[in-house]
C-alpha cells in the first residue's frame, strides 16, 4: 500500500490484496479494509519494532565500505510535518502546529544513516510534538560511538548530555538562541574554540565542555558545536563536509512527500494517520534496501539511489508489466532494474529551481550563538564538580 498508485486507501488496499493473493496463495487475507486498519493499529507497534531491527541488520550486512565515512559512523536527525485530513477527530487528536487554518498534522522525525542514505530509526507523533523529544528517544538505538549531525534547533543541555553519557559524538549547528561560556577553567586544556554549555537552570550539574567551529560558506557563517575537542580528529574542513551531507535527509523527506505523493495522509482518525505515516516510512525504507541488497559496487555511492526510478520499477512489477519498462531492449529482473536505479551523472548547466515559486520558504539562517566570558561566581561553582572525562579517540 505504501508503494501503490491508488488515489484513496480503499483502492490501495484492494490492489495490495490482489497482489498478495497472486504471490502468496496460502495467505489468509482479511475481507475488509476497516478490519485491516483495526488490526494494524492493534498489532502495529510489535510488528514495526521487529521490522526496524531486521532492516537495521540488513543495512549493517550490506553496507560494506559505506558503513563509515572518513572513519566515522554518522547519522543525521531531522523532522518534518505531514498534513492529515480536516476531520474533527484529527483536529482534536493531532492538533494544528502551524499557522491559523493549517490542517491537522503528523510529525515525523527520522534518524538517517549518512553513508547509505537510508533511515535507521524514526518516530511519529501529533503535529505539536517536538523533534528534539523524538531524537532523545532514538539515541538508545544508535550503534556504539556514533556521530550525530543535526541542524539548529536540537542544541540543549539535556540532549547533548544524553549523547555524551551514551558515549556518542555530535556535530550540531548552533544559533542565537543558545548562550555559551568561555574561560570557565573547568577543562584543563583551555584553548581557542573551547566553550561551555551550562544554562542557569542546569547549574546543579557539571558544565558541558564543547568546541565551537565557525565556518564560512559563501556569504553565510555557519557555527557548529561538537564534543570532539581535538581538531586533528575532526578538522574544520571535515566538519563542514560532514554537515553538508546532512542535506540528504531533507531530500529523503521530500521523496516521502513528493516522489511517493504522500504529502497529505488519507486516514481520518489520529491512530490510523500515525499508522499510515509509519508504514509509508517502512515502504520507502524497504525500497532503498531492495536497491542495495544485491551489493553495492565500490565505485557507486548508495546516496545516489533514485527513489523515483525504484518506485516506477516496483509499480510496474505490481502491475505485472515488464520491469524495465515497455522500451527496455531486453527483459530484466526486478532485482537488476532496482540495482540500476541511480541518479543521472551528467552535470546540469542551469538550476532546476523555479524562479518565482509562490510557497518557497525564505527562512532567515540562524545567527551566531551568544558567547559570554565566565563570571567569578560561575568559575567558583564549576570547581565543585569533578573534571570532565574526555575520550582520547572517537573514531574506530
Amino acid at each position: 500500500m505504501a508503494w501503490g498508485e491508488g488515489q484513496n486507501l480503499g483502492i490501495r488496499w484492494e490492489q495490495a490484496c490482489q497482489l498478495g493473493r497472486e504471490l502468496h496463495r496460502h495467505w489468509e487475507l482479511g475481507q475488509s479494509y476497516t478490519g485491516f486498519t483495526d488490526a494494524l493499529v492493534r498489532k502495529g507497534p510489535t510488528v514495526i519494532a521487529a521490522l526496524k531491527r531486521r532492516f537495521q541488520r540488513m543495512m549493517q550486512q550490506k553496507a560494506g565500505i559505506h558503513w563509515r565515512i572518513r572513519g566515522w559512523l554518522i547519522f543525521a536527525v531531522d523532522g518534518t510535518r505531514i498534513e492529515a485530513p480536516h476531520t474533527l477527530e484529527n483536529e482534536t487528536g493531532l492538533g494544528c502546529a502551524g499557522k491559523n487554518k493549517t490542517a491537522p498534522q503528523v510529525f515525523l522525525t527520522t534518524l538517517w544513516h549518512l553513508g547509505l542514505g537510508l533511515p535507521w530509526d524514526f518516530r511519529v507523533g501529533p503535529g505539536t510534538t517536538s523533534e528534539r523529544t523524538h531524537a532523545r528517544e532514538m539515541i538508545d538505538s544508535l550503534p556504539e560511538r556514533s556521530l550525530l549531525v543535526a541542524d539548529a534547533g536540537f542544541v540543549s543541555y539535556a540532549f547533548c548530555r544524553k549523547l555524551i553519557l551514551g558515549r556518542h559524538a555530535f556535530l550540531l549547528r548552533v544559533g542565537g538562541n543558545v548562550s555559551l561560556l568561555t574561560k570557565l577553567g573547568f577543562y584543563c586544556e583551555e584553548k581557542d574554540g573551547i566553550v561551555y554549555l551550562w544554562p542557569d537552570k542546569c547549574r546543579n550539574r557539571p558544565p558541558l565542555v564543547l568546541r565551537l567551529i565557525v565556518l564560512t560558506r559563501g556569504k553565510q557563517t555557519v557555527c557548529l558545536l561538537t564534543n570532539i575537542l581535538d581538531p586533528e580528529e575532526l578538522s574544520d574542513e571535515d566538519a563542514m563536509e560532514i554537515y553538508a551531507l546532512r542535506w540528504g535527509e531533507e531530500v529523503y523527506h521530500r521523496s516521502f512527500k513528493q516522489t511517493l505523493k504522500r504529502r497529505t495522509l488519507l486516514s481520518r482518525t489520529p491512530s490510523t494517520c500515525l499508522a499510515e505515516a509509519q508504514w509509508v516510512v517502512l515502504g520507502l525504507w524497504l525500497l532503498g534496501l531492495m536497491q542495495i541488497m544485491p551489493g553495492i559496487p565500490q565505485h557507486r555511492s548508495p546516496r545516489k539511489w533514485s527513489v523515483a526510478r525504484s518506485r516506477d520499477a516496483v509499480r510496474r512489477a505490481m502491475r505485472n508489466d515488464p520491469p524495465g519498462g515497455p522500451r527496455a531492449p531486453r527483459r530484466k529482473s526486478l532485482k537488476q532494474v532496482l540495482a540500476e536505479a541511480m541518479h543521472d551523472s551528467y552535470k546540469r548547466l542551469g538550476s532546476k529551481e523555479a524562479r518565482n515559486y509562490p510557497r518557497k520558504k525564505q527562512e532567515k539562517p540562524p545567527g551566531p550563538p551568544k558567547i559570554k566570558l565566565a563570571e567569578t561566581k560561575q568559575i567558583q561553582l564549576a570547581t565543585q564538580f569533578p573534571p570532565p572525562i574526555i575520550p582520547r579517540r572517537w573514531t574506530a
